[in-house]
């Protein structure tokens, strides 16, 4: 596997985004709409990992505040889950974070996506009271890691 450093604007993102969006049509249901004005957002920090040429997965991080960086649009291909593609692009993505000076990463996630949430609780993403504009959504968890 190959992680590359990009952006959003990345032809490689925006398809796996895409493919993202669609499923999440089914996640979100009605709130679809709600989330996706947040979705659709330039990102300067954009991982997109690729396996024999083929871009299999992807994440981004951008800053949230002066400390702390929001992990965004994580999400694998379907037919390359479970291969430890979302460890690798998670695992960069902190990394990243780290060298960008940001102490700790949020997330949201649906509460439908529950494998997404154990990937995060088993690299110490601890739930949080949700922030920002998931204040009262009541389908999102939100988490937080203190990097070291």
């Amino acid at each position: 596997m190959q992680l590359v450093r990009t952006t959003s604007d990345n032809p490689d993102f925006k398809h796996l985004t895409q493919l993202f969006d669609t499923f999440l049509i089914d996640i979100d249901g009605d709130e679809k709409d709600f989330f996706a004005q947040y979705n659709q957002i330039y990102l300067e920090h954009v991982i997109v990992c690729y396996e024999e040429g083929i871009a299999v997965g992807c994440g981004a991080v951008k800053a949230y505040d002066g400390e702390t960086g929001e992990i965004k649009r994580m999400f694998v291909h379907p037919e390359h889950r479970n291969k430890g593609v979302a460890t690798k692009v998670l695992q960069e993505l902190e990394k990243w974070a780290k060298e960008l000076g940001f102490t700790a990463c949020i997330l949201e996630t649906s509460q439908k996506l529950v494998n997404a949430i154990a990937l995060y609780k088993k690299f110490g993403y601890q739930s949080i009271p949700n922030y920002g504009q998931y204040i009262g959504v009541a389908s999102s968890t939100c988490m937080k890691k203190e990097l070291k």
